[in-house]
């Protein structure tokens, strides 16, 4: 086992893998920027080093400082968190040459699953069921078009590399798709430095639905079940759960068995996670894969009993998983919100500030998942998630009672957060149903809007 690692990473992830970390024996390292100076996870490091001013690229991305820290620091692996550098292969290659273990999977599987070309031929192989689409990254309008027509629009035009909705584009003829070719061209170089794209089969409707894998370096691979993230605004999730509430034995069953099935047809170690689109009839479709922890990892550890982040630890220190499929068992519901320093009335705006008053909620099956507290300065230069808030009961119904509970204990002020928005969504009729696809939130949000 190691006997100090460093995170590199800020807020609430970075805290949840040191308190990981101390309760396996290992001393952790903080990295930060100087916005970052006063976060909670860089008072609770054993050490804290600083790598740069706020803006990103000269710290959270900037390899050579955090290697630089790593080395200084005399740290034996780094936990790259999610987001930042997590699904960067050639930072991983540059720890592992360093000789300093990267917590995640090895450099070949991350190359070829999330470059999403190589990751569908992978799939193809490993027979997972996957949208109609191009073969391979389209060249140009004639192509893109002659593939539209074939498989029918709409269609979607993705970036082969990266994620977030970026070089992403849905045209529902030849004009648009013509357009959006170029736009999302574009956008993928400017955003990943690789303009490749591809054409898949749009669902006007789908839930999404994502499957949590954990692998060893000796070849065994589990699933920890399904998440339902279908409650998202533009790309980004907002709630997420598990068990998914409209799924059978028989497609969960499936579902999992063909995430497994595409772990190990690339080698897979570490936690990841494959993502899918469910249509209505229950089919469901490859998306793509986080090589990475992903944020909503606390619901399947509430559901199935595993800790994710030490066993990513554990395998990167070349354990072997210590459990079969068979001692992995579903007990009860859990959900998910995520708590954004954003202005829902205002177009979602962010809202950095300083936070006066911060009263948490608690009680049975809440768990809060926060790198803040009273007095704690909210910097305008990073994702505007400031916390986590994950509730498990017995039941569904009992989770969305116990999470209108817990919302209305939490109070952060005077910054704006999501938290009113969350309120709304857990008294609404469609929701408490379960009725809801990934257009779910927009379109409620433009009702909304218009009335």
């Amino acid at each position: 086992m190691f006997t100090r690692i460093l995170i590199a990473n800020r807020g609430e992830i970075a805290v949840r893998i040191i308190r990981a970390a101390r309760e396996l024996g290992i001393e952790t390292v903080a990295v930060h920027s100087t916005a970052d100076a006063t976060s909670r996870h860089v008072k609770l490091a054993d050490r804290a080093i600083c790598i740069g001013g706020p803006p990103a690229a000269e710290s959270y991305l900037n390899i050579p400082h955090i290697i630089s820290a790593a080395e200084v620091a005399n740290v034996d692996a780094i936990h790259p968190g999610y987001g930042f550098l997590a699904e960067n292969a050639h930072f991983a290659e540059v720890c592992r040459s360093c000789n300093i273990e990267f917590i995640g999977p090895s450099v070949e599987s991350m190359a070829l699953l999330g470059d999403k070309i190589k990751c569908k031929e992978t799939a193809a192989k490993a027979k997972v069921p996957m949208f109609p689409g191009s073969k391979g990254a389209v060249e140009d309008e004639a192509e893109a078009v002659k593939v539209a027509r074939r498989i029918g629009y709409p269609v979607i035009i993705k970036a082969a590399a990266g994620g977030g909705g970026r070089g992403m584009r849905i045209a529902h003829n030849d004009l648009g798709l013509r357009s959006a070719i170029h736009s999302a061209r574009a956008e993928a170089e400017a955003a990943f430095g690789n303009g490749s794209v591809f054409i898949e089969k749009f669902l006007e409707s789908a839930r999404h639905v994502e499957v949590q894998i954990l692998g060893d370096q000796h070849g065994n691979v589990v699933h920890l079940f399904e998440r339902d993230c279908s409650m998202q605004r533009r790309h980004q999730k907002l709630i997420e759960e598990a068990p998914c509430p409209v799924l059978d034995e028989q497609t969960r069953h499936d579902l999992c068995a063909s995430a497994v099935r595409l772990a190990k047809a690339a080698g897979y170690f570490s936690a990841g996670t494959v993502e899918f689109l469910l249509d209505k009839k229950k089919d469901f479709y490859l998306l793509e894969v986080n090589t990475r922890v992903q944020v909503e990892h606390p619901v399947t550890e509430a559901i199935t009993g595993v800790d994710i982040v030490k066993t990513q630890i554990r395998v990167a220190a070349g354990e072997k998983l210590g459990f079969t499929q068979k001692d992995i068992h579903l007990a009860g519901h859990a959900m998910e919100v995520r708590i954004n320093a954003e202005d829902p009335e205002r177009r979602f705006a962010p809202c950095p500030g300083t936070i006066e008053h911060f009263d948490i909620p608690g009680g049975p099956g809440v768990r809060l998942d926060t790198h803040c507290y009273g007095g704690y300065r909210v910097p305008p230069n990073y994702d505007s998630m400031i916390a986590k808030l994950i509730v498990h009961q017995p039941t569904r119904k009992l989770v969305i009672a116990t999470m209108r509970r817990a919302l209305a204990e939490f109070t952060i002020a005077p910054i704006k957060t999501t938290i009113p928005l969350h309120q709304q969504l857990m008294t609404n009729g469609d929701f408490i149903k379960a009725d809801v696809d990934i257009h779910f939130v927009e379109r409620l949000l433009a009702e909304r809007a218009e009335g």
